[in-house]
């Protein structure tokens, strides 16, 4: 009866808070507070309700929390979820861990929307929240649009990114930044927003700082510059983390653990459909990466993803939770500073994979939806030189009929491909201006460790070819690929045939690289010395496929750079234009930098790969044997070759060139030249049409 008093109510109010302050509660995870107190409101959920975590959240979630990561990047699609990680960890730090949060939107209006619709409606439905706000709803000097303070003396700010001043006078524990990618790159002329931002931290004991996007748009960097360019905040801060983790399932029928990806439809893994009659996605699943042929639905996803765990694609550490850390040889470790996860659409379970596939058909040549779908459900960044590609379709209806050997040919190279099971190998003849025609293909079965194997490549190599003229052409040079498994086979093949003629490769997939770099000295393998040769892959396809894109003009003209391609289906097919057209360009992190670099994606390259090698033979011949195709080609018989004028071509003082000589008919040795010694250098074959030793 006594409590009914005011002055007893008050005072049992006044112990129950100083006591409160005495209370603490038993230390959980990020995860773990919100799995029991985070609720999905009504205003800002699809489904208003309890919160559950779902196994692709836990990581993202307990590494927010996590105060031995300081720096946590989020590349994320839509749907995913994460604002509500957001908002959860802003409630768990108030509460539970007491710190002071300052979160940044891109502009005013966005932080409003955000204290409005996120915050305060998890300040209302958030019990252990809701209790240390006891202003919620009233007009007070701690409960304004910009800023929170709760009874327990920690703040909570939700500011808009624009403007400098935001960025002063601020105490926070932990900074968060909303849509990273919308924030303006530089402050008011005061510089990034992160960096402002987390010069907020510097007093902070347990210093955070998170910053989360869905991804927009990149400008790609000068060629040959190592850097990101401008555009895409998000990706330049994760750019800077060392760790870039990707959620890893394992399949559910053979257990090939991987990350899902988008694919396309040459890609034999990733997500495959059928449509119905009214080209409406009557199904979808996804095709293993193991190559095994096992596929499985969206239902066996989410199953499996409840063993998933983040895999590092950069250093291999991994997690489960975001709590414990593993090396790449599965032992513990120390939480590192900075992480940065990358998530997407496949893995949500509120966007089932048929509704992700309408959205895909959705696209189809709407350059526009193509970035939004990009961006908002691959979570990954738009390439401004994500233009439209090289297709086989475009070198298809422009194929030739041409003689085995065109007239203006006057070296052939070649490029063969080491595979597991085969030999493969692409000869070009070359021209004038480096005007070059496919000639001749060989796709050869078999064990490429087999004596007989090889045999039938020397064949090949010792192939004759009749030029329009009636010249008897052969092999000027070759590249070998020395493969993984079989580079002594390569080797001993150069070693057979001549170290100056057949010459072992490596690709090196860097930008700036040559085409082909001549080593300082010779290789000792079993047999003797070979030169072994690093061809620049990366340079060479850029190259290549600049010149793809140049249509031949009128029968009888040239077109200095042209590839020119037979309209002969069993050496050009559409599977040989597919392999030449495989190839794309993708971002990738090399010693923590985002750089380009020419992938397949899986599909077949070895004509591409052909061609690059057959052009690093050039290379080697123009710039170690001396070889001149523009001199030879005026040595062509009267007729072929057309000699401009003198006076467009004046030497370097001005005055005029000599009279040009007689054309000169081009002769090739009958046959390949014969190895030579391996000690003397200099007993090097004829280069054919040159008629010098060199």
């Amino acid at each position: 009866m006594s409590s009914s008093i005011p002055w007893m109510r008050a005072l049992i109010e006044s112990v129950r808070k100083g006591l409160e302050g005495l209370y603490k509660e038993p230390p959980l995870t990020a995860t773990e507070w919100a799995d029991k107190h985070f609720y999905l409101s009504s205003e800002s959920s699809y489904q208003e309700g309890k919160w559950t975590t779902a196994p692709f959240q836990v990581a993202i979630l307990n590494a927010m929390g996590n105060d031995l990561i300081r720096e946590v990047n989020v590349l994320k699609s839509a749907r995913v979820g994460y604002t509500k990680m957001l908002v959860a960890n802003m409630g768990y730090k108030i509460q539970h861990k007491k710190r002071n949060v300052l979160t940044w939107c891109p502009t005013d209006g966005d932080a409003d929307g955000m204290m409005k619709r996120h915050i305060e409606t998890m300040i209302r439905d958030v019990p252990v929240v809701k209790a240390l706000a006891p202003w919620l709803g009233t007009k007070h000097r701690d409960n304004t649009l910009d800023e929170k303070r709760f009874d327990n003396a920690k703040m909570l700010w939700c500011l808009g990114g624009t403007a400098a001043k935001n960025y002063r006078e601020k105490s926070p524990d932990e900074v968060i930044y909303d849509e990273l990618s919308k924030f303006d790159a530089d402050i008011e002329g005061e510089g990034a927003p992160t960096i402002l931002g987390d010069k907020r931290l510097e007093g902070a004991t347990f210093k955070k700082s998170i910053r989360g996007s869905t991804p927009t748009t990149i400008v790609p960097a000068a060629e040959g510059e190592e850097t990101t360019g401008e555009g895409c905040q998000i990706t330049r801060a994760a750019d800077d983390s060392p760790h870039l983790l990707r959620f890893n399932i394992k399949c559910p029928h053979c257990q090939t653990e991987q990350h899902l990806k988008w694919g396309d439809p040459d890609t034999p893994f990733g997500i495959k459909w059928l449509l119905n009659d009214l080209k409406q996605v009557e199904k979808a699943w996804y095709a293993c990466e193991s190559g095994h042929g096992c596929t499985f639905e969206y239902h066996e996803m989410i199953a499996a993803s409840a063993s998933g765990r983040y895999i590092c694609e950069r250093s291999g550490i991994w997690t489960r939770d975001g709590m414990e850390w593993f090396t790449s040889a599965d032992k513990p470790m120390q939480a590192p500073r900075s992480v940065t996860f990358h998530i997407w659409t496949v893995y949500s379970e509120f966007v089932t994979w048929a509704e992700v596939v309408s959205e895909w058909i959705k696209v189809k040549k709407d350059r526009g939806k193509l970035k939004t779908f990009i961006n908002t459900t691959l979570g990954e960044a738009w390439e401004e030189d994500q233009g439209e590609q090289l297709e086989w379709q475009h070198l298809q209806a422009r194929r030739e009929v041409y003689a085995e050997v065109p007239p203006w040919v006057v070296a052939i190279f070649g490029g063969i491909d080491t595979q597991d099971d085969r030999y493969e190998g692409r000869f070009w003849g070359f021209g004038a201006g480096e005007e070059a025609w496919l000639i001749h293909k060989f796709v050869l079965q078999g064990d490429p460790a087999s004596v007989e194997l090889r045999k039938k490549v020397g064949i090949e190599l010792k192939k004759r070819f009749v030029r329009a003229d009636g010249t008897v052409m052969t092999l000027e040079r070759a590249c070998w690929d020395q493969g993984g498994h079989y580079s002594d086979e390569v080797r001993e093949e150069s070693i057979k045939h001549g170290v100056n003629w057949i010459i072992p490769v490596f690709g090196a997939s860097t930008y700036g690289k040559p085409i082909a770099t001549w080593p300082r000295k010779k290789t000792k393998v079993k047999g003797g010395r070979i030169y072994l040769v690093e061809v620049g892959t990366d340079n060479a396809k850029e190259l290549i496929y600049n010149r793809l894109t140049i249509q031949p003009d009128a029968p009888g003209i040239r077109v200095p750079g042209c590839l020119h391609l037979p309209a002969n289906d069993e050496l050009c097919g559409e599977d040989e234009l597919r392999q030449l057209t495989a190839e794309r360009r993708k971002w990738v992190i090399v010693k923590h930098r985002r750089v380009q670099r020419w992938d397949a994606g899986g599909r077949r390259n070895e004509a591409l790969d052909c061609l690059v090698y057959a052009l690093a033979a050039l290379r080697i011949s123009q710039a170690r044997f001396g070889l001149d195709l523009d001199l030879l080609a005026r040595q062509l018989p009267s007729g072929v070759w057309h000699v401009p004028p003198a006076e467009d071509d004046p030497e370097p003082d001005g005055e005029p060139q000599a009279a040009e000589p007689e054309p000169l008919r081009v002769t090739v040795e009958p046959s390949p030249p014969q190895p030579a010694s391996s000690s003397d250098e200099a007993g090097a074959w004829i280069t054919k049409g040159q008629g010098a030793w060199l």
